[in-house]
């Protein structure tokens, strides 16, 4: 019998330590959150029929998501290797590749927040121009598309806000990111996010406070994901334990705990709380501290999940 020899190798002089994703990718990531959770949030009131109110935050959301998604896509572009390549995207639909679902539902999503936004625009857009103004008495002349419209908006909402995470934990060759739970804690801080957003700017008063208690319940399945991720990397594989010490002594220890977990979720949720049940006035700290943790959450997952390897776990080398 031959014998057999196995050489494994790890040196951090010779092994380069590749990060290829910067700023671009979580503020994309970030800014595809919020506007899936501003979707969400705008089809529900369409379903309602709160669209009759010239209140409605419905009226402002789907205009901000536009401007919103198109940062997201320049951050996007601008991460992009071969930029004048980028159109090849949309000459084929992979069923197996995120980012192929990612390409097109970004596609589906810009004719629905535009659709949305003429079920009642602002009352200047209205001024400015008579034709959104028919636009919008003949989308608000038929209910039942508008409820049709509405439901595409969940649904594409949810899909976007998923997405966002499916596309990190499609990476198999980062533990950390090799979970499918990374798709539910995207969606619930896009729609955490979203939910702050609206409860700072809402006009409405039952609006706000509604919006409040959407968030409370949005950031405390943020915070239950959050833990069913860390309890699922610990009881995983020796490169996944490892890829948890990044949170747990290691690198971001700091940035996770306190500006993603302490100042982004436990802080706002109880000070939101408190404004709910008539303790404390509604202030705008709580939200700006939710979204700012939201932002905080990219980049922390996807810095550390660079940093993440199968063989730094194997031979217990992470760096700190």
């Amino acid at each position: 019998m031959t014998p057999e020899l196995f050489i494994t190798r790890h040196n951090e002089l010779v092994d380069p330590f590749v990060q290829v994703w910067s700023w671009q990718i979580p503020v994309y990531l970030f800014l595809g959150g919020l506007v899936a959770g501003m979707m969400i949030i705008t089809g529900f009131s369409l379903v309602k029929g709160r669209y009759g109110e010239r209140s409605c935050i419905c009226s402002a959301l789907p205009g901000v998501g536009l401007v919103m998604l198109s940062l997201g896509m320049l951050a996007l572009f601008l991460d992009l290797e071969h930029k004048w390549y980028v159109w090849r995207l949309y000459t084929t639909f992979q069923p197996s590749s995120p980012m192929s679902w990612g390409a097109w539902i970004l596609v589906l999503v810009y004719p629905v927040l535009i659709a949305s936004w003429l079920v009642r625009p602002p009352a200047l857009l209205e001024d400015l121009s008579q034709t959104v103004e028919r636009a919008s008495a003949w989308l608000q002349a038929r209910p039942q598309a508008v409820r049709a419209m509405g439901a595409a908006s969940l649904g594409l909402g949810v899909a976007l806000g998923i997405y966002t995470g499916i596309l990190l934990s499609s990476l198999g060759a980062r533990p950390l990111w090799s979970s499918g739970i990374l798709g539910p804690l995207f969606l619930a801080s896009g729609l955490s996010a979203a939910a702050a957003f609206t409860h700072m700017v809402a006009r409405n008063e039952h609006e706000r406070i509604e919006m409040a208690r959407l968030d409370n319940v949005a950031l405390t399945a943020e915070l239950g994901i959050l833990a069913l991720l860390m309890l699922g990397l610990f009881s995983g594989s020796a490169p996944q334990m490892a890829a948890a010490g990044l949170f747990m002594g290691g690198a971001y220890t700091a940035p996770f705990w306190v500006f993603v977990v302490a100042l982004g979720i436990v802080m706002p949720l109880i000070i939101q709380n408190l404004a709910v049940a008539h303790r404390i006035a509604h202030t705008p700290l709580a939200p700006l501290m939710v979204m700012t943790g939201s932002l905080a959450l990219r980049f922390v997952f996807v810095q550390a999940g660079q940093m993440s390897h199968w063989a730094h776990g194997v031979l217990g080398v992470i760096r700190h």
